[in-house]
């Protein structure tokens, strides 16, 4: 086995020049030795590449990346690594049409490859920036408030998340090469844990030649990110307690995986996201004549032939009211008629083939079975002439649209997936029964209901929640921007129980979370105050001569506090205020219109109470303070009476330093809590005011 410094040629995709596929294994490029599996152009047929990942000490790759990778992204900030996802992104975006070429290999048109292409790319996008925005610019995270765990508030509690210390094994599925990658590399990365991806073998020359940029690029740091393109061997029994798998593809896999003896000895973390008998439901409301039955043909038709049906959240199961079976079956047949299947390289050709011949067999099994159960109502079961390629030499399989003979009493489309251009209509009589049959999947990653009636929409989520990962609720108000049923998005998990694999991926900050270890910390306010860099309440504060407003971001200490004078609330106050802001409430007009309501006497505006507060601490005079940059938490506990004195108490409770343009001021985040209290010491208003604070360092 030869090492290479430098990433490998570009894969040719016509397959005149077929290469071995390299592994990147412990900071070097190799090729495995021993015997390779060929992989073929899924639309000639040719071989293009050869996979093999024999020779590779897969114990030592799990050592690279717990010893080189593992600390300096643990070291790294999150806000770092955000930065740092955000320049790949960058990066690989200048790139996209020399993967589009090699996607086209997999039998992808345009569109497929622009999701699979760039919807990873956006994926790490998404993930920057939620690393800025919901993240400290810490290398752990504090989650939650303080649990107050004692009487006197001297004991106290928190929870902070950490990075895992070993490696997480991102086992990927043939039908996303790229997306599938990035998807799962985001999260990781930005919790700070390096990752080995096992691409699916089938599909590996086009993730191969992605991620022979991401290496390239010298942005992640070394032992970051590791390839297999070949079998994994026993890369899972070097695994541990600080590790985690997540895995995408099918759910007999998943399971075979998940009972490794070193998975189940260590509790590994396992993620698994696995193909699942989704549904699409036409509402009972819905006729022909509503923009929603057009919607519903649409998207039916899309998920059926969008990546040849071979999506992980495609619709594999149909319902119609039971009436409308004929409407949908002409219309369905009328759509997909019109469905050009060919080399996606040729202009007009909207379903390429599937991702190779092995697949077509095992799409040919599966709908061997549902045919004893349903019967074909549109299609033909061998394959005819295909536009701008060989039908023989090509991995293609013709759509199929199937009816069931008994919906409720016939099982094989509920429980077989035909993993291509396949699905099965099946009439309902009445909600419950639509809710039955979603059930009958025993686990599903996404459904979707198409109705006018927001009405029906509810009774079927909330039938059906327990049962699937996610639910489009589908109508003509949110048809412009929806970005469909088949389409998990980074901000929302994607995932489901049972069949569908029990786990979830992205989510936003939830994906990240899975790759860090949540620890329950106990202390004194002070001591978790010093910990978290974040003050505790109840902490210890410190004071100074100059007013906190006079000091620049650097300047300032967390605990730093400022005590203010105090100011009694006045009829005329309140009287001003209403005018001034156009609040009558009856509460703040006299005392007997208070008394009608929860109040003693005539009661202060809340807002007025926020406002005399923010004029008791602000420092008027220009300084490093820029801006009131938002308020957080705020909560009237008490309420203010003519006659009360409120005085505040303003306390630095956490920094974040912000990126700053050259042309920009350098400025930072901070965070203050503020405690309003009463003449008796009570509080009357507690929240947390974010300005934006001059630094002194440009960088």
């Amino acid at each position: 086995m030869i090492a290479h410094a430098t990433p490998p040629a570009p894969l040719d995709p016509t397959g005149r020049a077929p290469r071995a596929l390299f592994n990147f294994a412990e900071g070097a490029w190799v090729q495995g030795t021993g015997k390779r599996t060929p992989l073929h152009h899924a639309v000639t047929g040719a071989v293009i590449a050869e996979a093999g990942s024999g020779g590779l000490d897969f114990g030592g790759m799990v050592r690279y990346a717990r010893t080189v990778g593992g600390p300096t992204l643990r070291a790294m900030t999150f806000h770092q690594r955000a930065r740092m996802l955000k320049a790949l992104a960058q990066y690989l975006t200048a790139r996209v049409e020399s993967y589009y070429a090699v996607s086209a290999a997999t039998g992808a048109t345009r569109r497929d490859g622009w999701v699979d292409i760039e919807g990873g790319i956006g994926t790490l996008f998404a993930y920057a920036s939620r690393g800025r925005r919901e993240f400290p610019d810490e290398p752990f995270h504090v989650e939650g408030p303080a649990e107050r765990l004692s009487k006197e508030g001297t004991f106290v509690g928190r929870h902070i998340c950490v990075p895992l210390e070993g490696v997480a094994v991102h086992v990927n599925a043939f039908n996303f090469p790229v997306w599938g990658m990035l998807e799962k590399l985001a999260p990781t990365l930005l919790a700070g844990v390096p990752a080995i991806v096992k691409p699916a073998t089938v599909t590996s020359f086009l993730t191969e030649a992605v991620f022979a940029d991401i290496a390239g690029s010298g942005i992640l740091p070394p032992g970051s990110v590791q390839l297999i393109c070949g079998s994994a061997g026993d890369l899972l029994d070097h695994l541990d307690e600080q590790c985690a798998v997540a895995f995408t593809g099918s759910a007999d896999t998943a399971r075979m995986l998940r009972q490794r003896p070193s998975v189940v000895q260590h509790n590994v973390r396992f993620n698994a996201e696995a193909d699942s008998l989704n549904f699409s439901m036409l509402g009972p409301d819905v006729t022909p004549a509503h923009e929603e039955f057009a919607l519903f043909i649409r998207e039916v038709v899309n998920e059926m032939t969008a990546k040849a049906g071979q999506k992980c959240t495609a619709i594999r199961r149909t319902f119609v009211p039971a009436p409308l079976m004929d409407a949908v079956v002409s219309a369905l047949g009328a759509k997909l008629a019109g469905v050009v299947i060919g080399d996606p390289s040729v202009q007009g050709v909207r379903m390429g083939p599937l991702a190779a011949h092995d697949q077509v067999r095992e799409v040919g099994r599966a709908v061997d079975a549902i045919a004893h159960d349903a019967e074909l109502v549109y299609g033909a079961r061998a394959i005819g002439d295909v536009t701008g390629a060989d039908a023989e030499h090509g991995a293609f399989h013709p759509i199929l649209l199937f009816a069931s003979k008994d919906a409720l009493g016939r099982p094989a489309p509920h429980d077989i997936e035909a993993f291509g251009p396949v699905n099965t209509l099946m009439p309902y009589d009445g909600v419950d029964e639509a809710i039955a049959l979603a059930k009958r999947g025993r686990g599903s990653l996404v459904g979707s209901i198409f109705t006018a009636d927001d009405a029906v929409a509810r009774t079927v989520a909330l039938g059906v929640a327990a049962h699937h990962g996610r639910l489009l609720l589908a109508n003509r108000h949110m048809a412009k921007e929806s970005t469909g049923h088949g389409s998990p998005l980074p901000h929302l998990i994607h995932g489901g129980p049972g069949r569908a694999g029990g786990g979830e991926e992205m989510g936003g900050a939830r994906g990240v979370l899975h790759f860090m270890q949540r620890t329950a910390v106990q202390g004194s306010p002070s001591t978790l105050s010093h910990l978290t860099r974040e003050y505790t309440p109840g902490a210890t504060t410190t004071t100074d001569a100059i007013h906190p407003f006079r000091k620049h971001f650097e300047e300032l200490a967390i605990g730093e506090t400022f005590h203010t004078a105090a100011r009694t609330i006045t009829d005329e106050d309140v009287d001003r205020f209403s005018a001034l802001s156009g609040d009558h409430f009856y509460a703040h007009q006299s005392d007997e219109m208070a008394r009608q309501g929860v109040f003693e006497r005539k009661v202060a505006h809340g807002y007025f109470v926020l406002s005399a507060s923010a004029g008791l601490f602000v420092d008027p005079a220009p300084g490093p303070v820029l801006a009131n940059y938002g308020l957080e938490g705020l909560r009237f506990v008490k309420p203010v009476y003519i006659g009360d004195s409120i005085r505040s108490r303003l306390t630095c409770k956490q920094k974040t330093a912000k990126e700053t343009p050259a042309d920009d001021i350098p400025q930072g985040v901070v965070a203050w809590d503020v405690e309003v209290r009463n003449q008796h010491d009570e509080p009357v208003a507690v929240y947390t005011i974010l300005t934006l604070v001059r630094r002194l360092d440009a960088r």
